[in-house]
């Protein structure tokens, strides 16, 4: 017959942290038939954290972008998924009376001598809002 492995490594010394000492607290009692309750309740926690930490920003975060590309307007300055930068010339509504999407609308930009027609959910962001590249000077020199 085999022996019986001793439990003991040597290292009597036992290093513990919070953590590890509450979740011995929260196991069930040895003789007892045990109860679901903790380990429900640490699941629905682990779950509440990941929503608060992971979908709900994201979640914010397209909701904001939409409401930014739902407000371009002509001259905004955008860039495009594709890394191109223009300003927007016209936007046409591709759209009947409310119904569709507002993303799948074609807005015309220019960038440098080329027009490009591309669709509103394609636009990355918006580097200036109307006006803005019109009065910003694009060559400064300073008269010393």
């Amino acid at each position: 017959m085999a022996r019986a492995l001793p439990l003991s490594t040597g290292n009597d010394r036992m290093i513990t942290s919070g953590l590890p000492a509450a979740l011995l607290l929260l196991q069930a009692a040895p003789g007892g038939g045990g109860s679901i309750v903790p380990i429900v309740v640490q699941f629905a926690l682990i779950i509440a954290i990941i929503y608060w930490f992971m979908f709900r920003p994201q979640q914010k975060a397209r909701k904001d972008h939409e409401a930014l590309l739902k407000s371009l307007k002509r001259g905004d300055e955008v860039v495009t998924a594709g890394g191109i930068v223009g300003e927007v010339l016209h936007i046409r509504d591709m759209t009947k009376e409310g119904a569709g999407k507002a993303l799948e609308d074609r807005v015309t930009i220019k960038s440098a001598e080329s027009r490009l027609i591309v669709e509103r959910g394609r636009i990355a962001k918006v580097i200036g809002k109307t006006g803005a590249a019109a009065t910003t000077p694009t060559n400064t020199t300073l008269d010393s």
